[in-house]
């Protein structure tokens, strides 16, 4: 029997990450391959409107605006936990107005128009939330991104060499059990969760580092008819 998938509340994971502040950095070691590839793959360099669901400490915001976006280019980055908003209005201060940084109260619908944004962007978040969670997400997602925009998504996901596998199945056990020892994150299979009825998958891959998987996905935004 497959262990009991356990999702942390909506205020266990703000007191989790509230705790947790700058030592998030830390999972750099295996996230930063992850990401880079998704920035290889995404074409910030075009974007003009980002939003970040899941901003944390804005390192990844950080990195986005200093060396691929767009200078005309504008930045939304929202998160729910305090201290996270705290430091990522810090770091992302000398940006000044490009960027708007705003602390959300767990809702997955935000007040932006529709159509706003490029590129919608969530990096080890999904993985936190409940499969109906994520799909709430995703419609969001759609409704925000203009008729070209893109999904950029990265997530830890399951093992496919013997080492990853090994390291994924001690994860699940764990999350199973004591979720917030590993953040509250359990390893999914995104693409199997992306709608195809508004999104077409256009990028997917694997990446392995220090024996953790994740999963780098760009989806585009479909239009929906009917």
């Amino acid at each position: 029997m497959p262990p009991t998938v356990r999702i942390l509340t909506h205020q266990q994971a703000k007191a989790l990450y509230d705790w947790m502040g700058a030592k998030q950095d830390l999972q750099a070691f295996y996230e930063a391959r992850a990401t880079c590839d998704l920035i290889a793959h995404a074409a910030f360099e075009t974007a003009q409107a980002v939003f970040e669901f899941g901003c944390g400490t804005g390192a990844f915001a950080e990195h986005l605006l200093t060396s691929h976006l767009d200078p005309s280019a504008r930045y939304v980055a929202v998160d729910s936990s305090t201290t996270m908003i705290r430091l990522a209005q810090a770091r992302l201060a000398p940006f000044g107005g490009r960027v708007l940084v705003q602390q959300t109260d767990g809702s997955l619908q935000f007040e932006l128009p529709s159509g706003s944004c490029d590129r919608f962007v969530s990096t080890y978040v999904a993985d936190l939330l409940s499969e109906s969670d994520i799909a709430t997400l995703f419609a969001e997602a759609h409704r925000l991104l203009t008729r070209e925009g893109r999904l950029c998504l990265v997530s830890l996901t399951h093992g496919t060499t013997r080492v990853s596998r090994l390291v994924t199945g001690v994860w699940t056990q764990v999350h199973a059990r004591w979720p917030t020892l590993v953040g509250g994150c359990r390893p999914l299979h995104l693409r199997d969760l992306l709608p195809s009825s508004h999104f077409q998958l256009i990028y997917d891959n694997i990446i392995i580092a220090f024996g953790i998987p994740s999963e780098v996905v760009i989806a585009k935004r479909r239009t929906i008819t009917g």
